[in-house]
Order: C-alpha cells, then sequence, then structure tokens
C-alpha cells in the first residue's frame, strides 16, 4: 500500500484527494497540506487516517509518506520537487514542472544525482482516450508521415493575477507537450503572435494569441490559445499526414433536437472534460510504482522540453521572428 501525501488543497488537490481515495487501488492518502493551513485541516477532516500538516516542508519530511503529489500553485512546484528528491520520495507533480527550463535542468540533475526516476509530470492529456487512440493510428504509419498540427485551448476564464506570459507557460503547456508526444519529434523553433483582440477580453492580458512552432523533423504546429471568454472549454487537434488527416473526437455528450435545432452540450470545466483520464493517468501512476519501483509517464524531461519551449515562445513575443528552441543533451535515464 503507497501512502501518499497531497499538497495543495484547492480544486485539483481536492479533486485528486478524493480520486486517490476512492477510486485509485494500491494507495491511500495519509497526509495534505497547503498554504492555507486551514485548508489542509478542512480537507484531511474530511477523510479518515489523513493528518494535515502546516506546510508542504513538513509534509514531505514526514516518515509516514512514501509519495508526495504535488497539487499547489504553479510558482511553488519546483521547490517542492526538488524537496521531495533530497528525501528520495516519488513525486507526482502537475504541469508544470517548473516556472523556468533552467529550474527544471535543477531537477533532472537531482534525479540524476539519485539515479532513477522519481518524477512523474501531470500531463493527464496522454491518458486521454481520444489522444491516445490519436498517437496509436499516427504511430501505426497507414497515414503516411505527420505534416501538421492545427489545435486550439479555449478556456471560460482565468483567475486574477493572470498574465499574458501564463497563457503559453500555464495553459498551452499542454499543447506544448501532446503536440511533441503526438509527432514522436523535438521543437526546433517557435513564435508566438498576438491577433486581434477580443472585445470580451479587457482584463489587461493578450487574449486570444497564436503558437506556431516547427519540429526539427520539419512538421509545423499551430495552437490557437484563447484563455478567457470563449463560449465553452474547447480542446481541438487535428493531425494531417501524408495519407490523411486524424482528429480529436469531442466529448461524449447527448445530441438533442428540439426548435429546428440539433444540439449538444459543450462542457466549461477542464475537471469535467478530462476527468476519465485523470482517473487513468493516477491509476497508472500508482500501479507503475507498485509494479518497478519507478513511474514511467510523462518524466522531468518531458517537464522540461515543454518549459524550454514555452521561454522561447515567451521570448519571441513582439519580434515578429521565430526563436531557436534549443535544449540540452538527453540523458540516458530519459532515453
Amino acid at each position: 500500500m503507497l501512502n501518499i501525501g497531497v499538497i495543495g488543497c484547492g480544486a485539483i488537490g481536492r479533486d485528486h484527494i478524493r480520486r486517490l481515495h476512492d477510486l485509485v487501488p494500491g494507495c491511500q492518502v495519509v497526509a495534505c497540506a497547503d498554504y492555507f493551513e486551514e485548508a489542509a485541516v478542512k480537507t484531511a477532516a474530511m477523510y479518515d487516517g489523513i493528518r494535515a500538516y502546516a506546510n508542504g516542508e513538513a509534509l514531505i519530511a514526514a516518515p509516514e509518506v512514501q509519495a508526495v503529489v504535488i497539487a499547489s500553485s504553479d510558482p511553488s512546484h519546483a521547490d517542492y520537487v526538488l524537496k521531495s528528491l533530497a528525501h528520495g520520495k516519488y513525486v507526482f507533480c502537475e504541469k508544470p514542472l517548473a516556472q523556468n527550463a533552467a529550474d527544471c535542468e535543477k531537477i533532472i540533475q537531482a534525479e540524476l544525482a539519485h539515479g532513477s526516476r522519481l518524477v512523474q509530470v501531470g500531463f493527464m492529456r496522454r491518458y486521454d482516450r481520444g489522444y491516445a487512440e490519436m498517437k496509436r493510428i499516427i504511430d501505426s504509419g497507414t497515414l503516411g508521415a505527420p505534416l501538421m498540427i492545427h489545435a486550439c485551448h479555449r478556456n471560460v476564464c482565468q483567475p486574477d493575477g493572470f498574465q499574458t506570459e501564463m497563457g503559453v507557460s500555464n495553459v498551452a503547456i499542454h499543447e506544448l507537450d501532446i503536440c511533441r508526444w503526438l509527432l514522436s519529434d523535438e521543437y526546433e523553433s517557435g513564435q508566438v503572435l498576438k491577433v486581434r483582440q477580443s472585445a470580451c477580453s479587457t482584463k489587461g492580458y493578450d487574449n486570444p494569441q497564436i503558437v506556431l512552432l516547427k519540429t526539427r523533423s520539419g512538421a509545423r504546429i499551430d495552437v490557437e490559445v484563447q484563455v478567457a471568454d470563449a463560449y465553452g472549454y474547447d480542446i481541438q487537434c487535428q493531425v494531417v499526414c501524408e495519407k490523411g488527416t486524424v482528429n480529436l473526437p469531442d466529448p461524449y455528450a447527448v445530441v438533442t433536437r428540439a426548435h429546428a435545432a440539433r444540439s449538444f452540450p459543450i462542457l466549461t470545466d477542464w475537471k469535467d472534460r478530462f476527468v476519465e483520464a485523470y482517473d487513468i493517468e493516477l491509476t497508472h501512476w500508482v500501479n507503475s510504482l507498485a509494479m518497478s519501483g519507478a513511474p514511467d509517464g510523462p518524466s522531468a524531461w518531458d517537464g522540461y522540453a515543454a518549459c524550454v519551449a514555452a521561454d522561447a515562445l515567451n521570448r519571441s513575443r513582439g519580434t515578429e521572428q521565430f526563436c531557436p528552441i534549443q535544449m540540452m543533451g538527453k540523458p540516458a535515464l530519459y532515453q
């Protein structure tokens, strides 16, 4: 039985605690912590056997905690991951792994010093059935080589404090991971463009934005990033190959015919859109630790690759030029 401590008792942290407690076999949540200690105390009180800690550092050091789930605010991720590695504990860190590539490099070096993988990054889209089937079709070669990806990421709203750069580093970070995974390719260069702005977007950050990427094999990717004021939470992806295309399916929904119209609902919450993917992801993580003693999902290297691309894209902003995406040599641990 894997003893897990969860740092972060906000929406996704509470949802992961519920998931690990109710749905995922082979584990138990024994601890939780939050920047606001009261949030941890309230969350712990909802379950038997969970102890609330005053802060993440205390939770990581707790002897009963074997693995740490980091679901706290994005700026705190890198420090909690490094502290967990220093204690030799397994880590599941929600995206992004860090706020920049430099902090990801520190994490990679710490994991290399340990000598085996301890870190998995929460890129849950790899566990979505639609994306997984797209990956299977592309890898089968039946459609020939992939040439282009057209994608969009549309959100209803963002919390206070959101900034333009976060449209890439915190929102489109999912596309930065999933596109390189679908193509089994690394990025060569990228550019982010400010386009005509929505009249509905008056909160001080660019919306929408367009992300453009070129891979080392020459494939091209465009991603529309609309972080707020869209009609719903809508994720689209089409891969254009030599002999055909493959599209991400819409989530299952009942179709209604009424009032001379045919309609179906569009989700508004990311937790609902990828609820099954989160279930599969955490179940797979716990199983991989039990079976092989190491995670085999998205690695610290994958988190690093996404952050390198995000950093380059944000540097390109306003230059009207593609910016090189340069990565360090890939260590054997991640081959």
